[in-house]
């Protein structure tokens, strides 16, 4: 964490049944690793599965329903907005073709739920760190209808096209999101360098630019050893890091990676810190 960025995981058991929440200091993004539902908003209804970004924006009242046990989620809370990175967009707004995905791919809320009812409503709103319990008098989906472009919207990391090339591309290639001083990044199955002499594992490296934090989702990690889904690594700017001895001289012939991983770089350092309730989170099998 740092003041851009807090990074956070999470394993929810339960659906949120009782209470509705509102993040007031950030936006959120909740990458769904296991698991699967609905998220709830004024906005409407949004479904989510394995490998779904949730993008939702600051002051959005929301409650997850979920239909599985089990459920992971690797979220990452930007006190900026979220958004398509600049390199992207045309001048208008609309994503370029050169784009690693496109709008079609971006799904956003159906369903809008009016619900008029009156009773106790309890919406638990972070500010500042704390959690505020707050009583509506009425549902807080008391909502007509909606107009705009600030709304929450899904994008499956399984949709993201990875840009390729004949000699190893850089990191900024697998660039997925930004926000003020971090981006996000997604690692998806891909070809490999096709050079006749490339390798394809990437090259030793010292990031002087930003702590790459990354989070492990499936598949043959082929530049590190003994790494398995769900594991999280922490490379601090400006200490060179590259594949574990051996994962270069494997690589050589390989045609392609089946690896899924999200990256978080961020622009200032990271630090973390400890709560008592990290340890409950399982690991996964």
């Amino acid at each position: 964490m740092n003041n851009d960025v807090h990074i956070v995981l999470a394993a929810p058991q339960h659906s949120m049944t009782d209470h509705f929440y509102k993040n007031a200091d950030a936006d959120e993004m909740l990458f769904v690793h296991e698991g699967s539902g609905v998220l709830r908003t004024q906005y409407g209804v949004l479904e989510f599965g394995y490998g779904d970004y949730l993008v939702i924006p600051r002051g959005t009242i929301y409650k997850i329903e979920f239909s599985t046990t089990g459920n992971r989620l690797f979220i990452v809370e930007s006190f900026s907005p979220i958004r398509y990175p600049k390199r992207y967009l045309s001048r208008y707004g609309q994503l370029l073709e050169h784009a690693p995905y496109c709008e079609r791919d971006i799904r956003q809320p159906k369903h809008l739920e009016t619900i008029d009812q009156q009773g106790d409503f309890l919406i638990m709103i972070k500010k500042k760190g704390v959690m505020y319990p707050i009583h509506y008098g009425h549902h807080p989906f008391d909502v007509i209808g909606w107009d705009g472009c600030e709304y929450p919207f899904a994008f499956s990391i399984h949709d993201f096209e990875p840009i390729t090339g004949r000699v190893h591309q850089p990191p900024p290639v697998h660039q997925t999101f930004e926000a003020h001083n971090f981006v996000v990044c997604s690692f998806c199955p891909r070809l490999y360098d096709y050079h006749p002499e490339a390798i394809p594992a990437p090259y030793n490296h010292s990031n002087i630019d930003s702590d790459e934090v990354l989070y492990y989702v499936d598949g043959d990690f082929m530049s590190r050893k003994h790494v398995t889904r769900g594991m999280i690594t922490l490379h601090p700017a400006g200490i060179p890091h590259g594949p574990h001895p051996g994962a270069v001289q494997k690589s050589i012939g390989a045609k392609e990676t089946k690896e899924l991983a999200v990256m978080v770089d961020t622009f200032h350092p990271c630090r973390s810190q400890k709560r008592l309730w990290a340890s409950r989170i399982p690991a996964i099998p």
